[in-house]
């Protein structure tokens, strides 16, 4: 018997036109759109299905976008019978990911990812910041060259955020210390630097505003005890704990994601089955270099949910 196991994707995996299928496809994606529509007061169905791409962009709008096409793809496969062994988000993902394990319910998930946008972009705006993904150079040398860069600038901030895959590192920090941070790294034998088109230093000391605001909203909503555990991004091991998990989020938005370390935690399981529920393929592409035997099967599309569908 297949065990699922659910990776929900975080900003970046947006994209014009997210959704539209889904929503043209199935009336239980119809219904969610709307009520998140009403809930937030904006139409996030139009910024999903026709942008215009800077829009869709703004981490408010962003946040809860990826959220409620993950959520809406999660609907459909749990009421077709899917029920998951484990779950794990990357970033923004594990609401999704505490959604379908349910630790939260979708309007409580929603009420949330919608805080914690309006925050980080509030956190953004007041204190600006950017994240560039270092290629090619190992995680401890990654961290030296943030290390080096702050002493060096120390009015500024840099930080390692996130630990996506062996050889990707993400920066995050102060325009000044991801530059500086970046040029230390290709001293040090990294192959890239690429700029991130983010808005702001995401899981870094500048985030410390939003991350204090978050934890009161995440005291406020209702958890449960979550029938599937969860992998969490700042402890890279499965809880079912609700205050472990609750912890584990308002630390999430100032401390790293420890990407490679949760697809470990997996590894070597083989009647694990898994699927990548929401936009794009990026969490896929990650697995496949920190566990290439394990695959991945990406059910974001109405297509690839009928795909999907038919493995039940």
């Amino acid at each position: 018997m297949n065990r699922w196991v659910l990776l929900f994707p975080g900003q970046a995996s947006q994209y014009v036109g997210m959704a539209r299928d889904l929503h043209d496809r199935y009336p239980a994606v119809r219904d969610l759109f709307a009520q998140a529509d009403a809930q937030l007061g904006v139409s996030l169905s139009t910024c999903c299905f026709a942008g215009p791409e800077e829009r869709l962009r703004q981490t408010a709008i962003t946040q809860p976008a990826v959220f409620v096409h993950s959520v809406a793809v999660w609907q459909v496969l749990a009421a077709h019978g899917l029920v998951p062994a484990v779950c794990a988000g990357h970033s923004l993902g594990e609401y999704s990911a505490l959604v379908a394990a349910g630790a939260l319910t979708v309007a409580d998930g929603l009420a949330l990812v919608g805080a914690r946008a309006g925050l980080m972009q509030r956190d953004s705006e007041e204190r600006p910041g950017t994240m560039a993904a270092v290629i090619g150079l190992d995680d401890a040398a990654v961290a030296s060259a943030c290390q080096q860069a702050q002493a060096e600038l120390p009015s500024e901030v840099v930080v390692a955020a996130n630990f996506n895959a062996p050889g990707q590192v993400v920066v995050s920090g102060s325009h000044a210390g991801v530059a500086r941070a970046g040029e230390l790294a290709l001293q040090a034998g990294a192959r890239k630097v690429a700029p991130l088109a983010v808005g702001g230093a995401f899981h870094s000391p500048l985030m410390q505003s939003a991350a204090t605001a978050m934890a009161e909203h995440l005291a406020a909503v209702d958890w449960q005890r979550p029938t599937a555990p969860v992998i969490t991004n700042v402890d890279a091991e499965p809880t079912a704990d609700p205050e472990r998990l609750r912890d584990a989020l308002a630390r999430q938005i100032t401390q790293p994601v420890r990407w490679t370390e949760s697809v470990t935690a997996l590894a070597g399981d083989p009647a694990l089955r898994v699927l990548e529920v929401g936009p794009g393929s990026v969490l896929r592409g990650l697995v496949r270099r920190i566990a290439p035997g394990m695959a991945v099967q990406c059910v974001g599309t109405a297509d690839e949910l009928e795909a999907a569908l038919a493995l039940l």
